[in-house]
């Protein structure tokens, strides 16, 4: 699908650089991908202190080799 849109062309060229990327429309996707991957972890803190631990769980026998 085909947008025109305007950019800030110095953050654009800045990305590039740094992500290694040879054209816009690499550094553009790449960041949607990493801004929606952040918000996905960001829903994780929503989570903390909902779940009920089991005192009683014993992490450490799950690593042993049978």
């Amino acid at each position: 699908m085909a947008t025109n849109i305007e950019l800030n062309e110095n953050l654009l060229s800045k990305a590039m650089r740094l992500g290694g990327m040879r054209t816009k429309k690499e550094a553009v996707n790449q960041a949607l991908s990493e801004y929606v991957q952040r918000r996905e972890q960001l829903k994780i803190l929503d989570f903390f202190g909902t779940v009920d631990l089991d005192p009683d769980y014993d992490y450490k026998k799950q690593r042993k080799v049978k």
